[in-house]
């Protein structure tokens, strides 16, 4: 049996520990431990190079808190989905006129061919109907929004949808809109010519 040390100490007879106790010794790690210790760091490397981005993300304790974009209906733009995200691959903001009225999210399809993924619509040029419908006020925006065809319904948030232009095959064309105005075009030619 260990002596006290002179009552000077604790049972184990080190005289220091009383003064700190907030000291705490551990063992060195055995072998075995190390040996486990690298397995599970290797294990948890490999799971982590197999997860995706999202994966990652939410893996992060900080990561179920974040909200996804236009969710929480507190940005500057209202978000007016026309094609669905998975048919792209990559994506490009391009700002329409000046800076921060209308922005359009571009998006580069497997086969290299670019189309329009959403339009971005600053909230001092749109409203919400009565009936959670975007009006779009702007003058600017009203033209460039030409592309959309149908009501612009809302989705959640700051999140809307509409159904993008009709796609015109080559066989239809000219159409008769296209018609009307290349005669329009031609007359207006050929006054400019009589005058000069």
């Amino acid at each position: 049996m260990r002596k006290s040390g002179g009552g000077r100490g604790t049972a184990f007879g080190s005289p220091w520990r009383r003064a700190e106790p907030h000291l705490t010794f551990f063992d060195m790690a055995t072998t075995k431990q190390r040996r486990a210790a690298k397995r599970n760091i290797k294990r948890a490397q490999k799971a982590w190079k197999g997860m995706t981005k999202r994966q990652h993300t939410l893996a992060q304790p900080q990561g179920r808190i974040r909200k996804k974009p236009g969710s929480t209906g507190r940005g500057r733009f209202y978000r007016v989905m026309v094609r669905p995200k998975g048919e792209f691959v990559s994506f490009r903001v391009q700002d329409v006129g000046k800076k921060g009225g209308l922005e359009r999210l571009a998006g580069r399809r497997s086969s290299g061919s670019w189309d329009t993924v959403s339009w971005l619509v600053g909230k001092n040029a749109a409203r919400v109907t009565s009936n959670g419908q975007l009006k779009i006020t702007g003058k600017k925006e009203k033209t460039a929004l030409k592309q959309i065809r149908g009501p612009i319904v809302h989705v959640k948030g700051d999140i809307f949808r509409a159904h993008p232009a009709r796609n015109v095959p080559e066989g239809e064309k000219p159409t008769a809109a296209m018609r009307r105005a290349q005669r329009k075009n031609i007359k207006k030619a050929q006054r400019a010519r009589r005058r000069g």
